[in-house]
């Protein structure tokens, strides 16, 4: 990557947690001047770097910069970061797009959107797949719903962060990461399967990645997930109880529209014993611990 020190654009970045500080690294390692908030504030001193300043709310945030980025937890914090008492639509000085990277509710984001339109705001639903190690490599993906005039403002920016797809209109980022979730979520519970049915016949478990990698059922996930799962290395990258968080929003999204997913079903009731046993702080690979091991 060719480097640049400082001479970007201002952005800003409201949640510096697992993913978002990863994130707001990146964006200083590629030149960008970033203005920061977290409810943490040990999570803002974290951040201390050249070209890192903080603010003390969403608001003060907004004043500071034309591209703000949003990577919270859940849509009842995307909402209050949006549009609550100390959020971007009481700012000052308003910025040009909010991109949110959060996984957030469609309903949520649309009545969002409508808001800060308001106030002339365009509004990006621009959710990620990949965790931190793709977010700290640029290798991101990002599926993206808004305006194509907002798409075309923050592109540049997003293409440091990894792929950018314009999938539609807003909300069509959120219901892409719904069809990730899917296919993501669903996968930690088969990998873990699978994990435990090598070692019960006694094979060299670290192997099967490598074996299986040219044929159908190689992917980007198995090798990450197999070598957690063996090493019991349940370190959060992403934390179970966002697995389960995620799981019971696109439960709730397939109901709408009278959908039967009967394996995001189960994955659903496996994440939720796994988090109701208290392993929420762990990452979402903990998930293998609820199968359990037998003798070859």
């Amino acid at each position: 990557m060719n480097m640049k020190r400082f001479q970007g654009d201002v952005i800003g970045m409201i949640g510096l947690g697992l993913l978002g500080s990863t994130i707001a690294r990146r964006l200083l390692a590629c030149g960008h001047r970033l203005v920061g908030h977290d409810l943490d504030a040990a999570r803002v001193h974290a951040m201390s770097a050249p070209g890192f300043t903080s603010a003390s709310s969403a608001a003060g945030v907004a004043a500071q910069c034309e591209i703000v980025l949003i990577c919270v937890t859940h849509s009842d914090a995307v909402h209050d970061v949006a549009v609550g008492a100390n959020g971007i639509l009481r700012s000052d000085r308003p910025p040009k797009v909010v991109v949110d990277h959060s996984t957030t509710e469609i309903s949520v984001t649309q009545e969002l959107a409508l808001a800060l339109a308001s106030v002339s705001i365009d509004w990006v639903d621009a959710p990620v797949s990949g965790g931190p190690g793709a977010a700290e490599a640029g290798t991101l993906a990002i599926m993206a719903g808004g305006e194509v005039r907002a798409i075309d403002r923050i592109q540049t920016t997003m293409l440091e962060l990894g792929r950018f797809t314009h999938m539609g209109a807003v909300g069509a980022g959120q219901a892409t990461k719904l069809v990730n979730q899917a296919l993501v979520l669903t996968n930690y519970c088969v990998i873990a399967e699978a994990l435990r049915l090598a070692q019960a016949y006694g094979v060299e478990a670290q192997k099967i990645p490598h074996a299986l990698e040219t044929g159908h059922a190689g992917s980007n996930l198995l090798p990450i997930l197999f070598k957690r799962m063996i090493a019991e290395d349940f370190a959060p990258r992403g934390y179970a109880r966002q697995v389960l968080k995620d799981l019971e929003m696109l439960n709730k999204a397939a109901a709408a529209h009278g959908l039967a997913l009967p394996m995001t079903g189960q994955a659903l009731t496996l994440f939720r014993m796994l988090v109701g046993q208290g392993e929420g702080e762990r990452d979402g690979a903990a998930v293998v611990n609820l199968i359990p091991r037998t003798r070859c």
